[in-house]
Formats: structure tokens, sequence, C-alpha cells
């Protein structure tokens, strides 16, 4: 059985931060990068033009920020997972970003085992098994959309 790629959505807006993250995420480790924003004002348009399993968020961009961005894909039916980055250690911003449908938060210093294993772990999540490589969503959140993806997931 052939195990299909993770498909990510990188969005920051720093060119030299999705630059590293799409060296981590390549192919040959299961992963594949569709598509890169640098604002939050980009991701719905790139979702649709994409269908990510999986976008890599992070909180503060200048227009239009990363809890903002989530909430307005997560009101979409059938949305992606989101996986929400950050330099800050703000509870406030990180609940933020989980009340907004975010399955899970990464620290940019995390390691690259860390990130890979929180994007396959997103990718893959049920509300009772969502969490991130440093702990665990302060609530559920809805289970991954039943598609023609289920075919993709690993073993």
């Amino acid at each position: 059985m052939t195990v299909e790629a993770v498909r990510v959505l990188l969005v920051d807006d720093q060119d030299l931060v999705r630059s590293g993250l799409q060296r981590i995420l390549r192919p040959k480790d299961g992963f594949a990068v569709v598509g890169e924003c640098t604002d939050g004002e980009e991701v719905e348009g790139a979702v649709a033009a994409h269908d990510p399993d999986v976008v890599v968020m992070d909180l503060r961009m200048r227009r239009v920020d990363g809890i903002e961005a989530t909430r307005r894909i997560r009101r979409h039916s059938d949305p992606p997972a989101v996986l929400a980055l950050t330099t800050f250690d703000d509870d406030e911003l990180l609940s933020g970003a989980l009340r907004a449908g975010a399955a899970g938060f990464l620290p940019k210093d995390s390691s690259a085992e860390e990130l890979t294993r929180a994007v396959r772990t997103v990718a893959h999540a049920t509300p009772s098994s969502t969490r991130s490589s440093r702990g665990a969503c302060s609530r559920p959140t809805a289970p991954r959309r039943p598609s023609s993806r289920t075919s993709r997931q690993m073993s």
C-alpha cells in the first residue's frame, strides 16, 4: 500500500522561515508543500486552490493574523487542520489560536523532528488524539474531514 504525502500550505510573512519550513517538510519524508502565503489575507484562496491537509500558520502577520486566518478557513466545510506556529510564548495568543480552530501549536524554536511529528499528528488527528509535540490542545477540534484522502492515512 502506498502512502501519499501530507499536503501542506505554509503561511508566514518571513521568506526565510517559509524557506526553512519547506526544506524540513521534504517529499522524501512524506510531505508535499503545495503552496505558500505571506499573509493571512491570502489563506482562504490558497486553501481553495491547493486543498492542503495541513496549514502551518504563523500567528503574527501584518494585515491578517494567523488567528483570524484560522477562524476564516475553519468556517468553511471540509477545512484543513491548522498547526499554529509562533515565536512568542504567550498563553493568550495560543489559546486564541486554539479557540479559532487550530488543531495544535508549535514554537518556532522547535526541532525539525518536532515539526514533522506535529504536522503528521494534526494531519491524521481525531478529536481525542489532537496534540502538538509540546502540549495538548485545550479543546478537541472537529474530526478530519472524510474525503478521498482517507486512503492516504498512515498506518
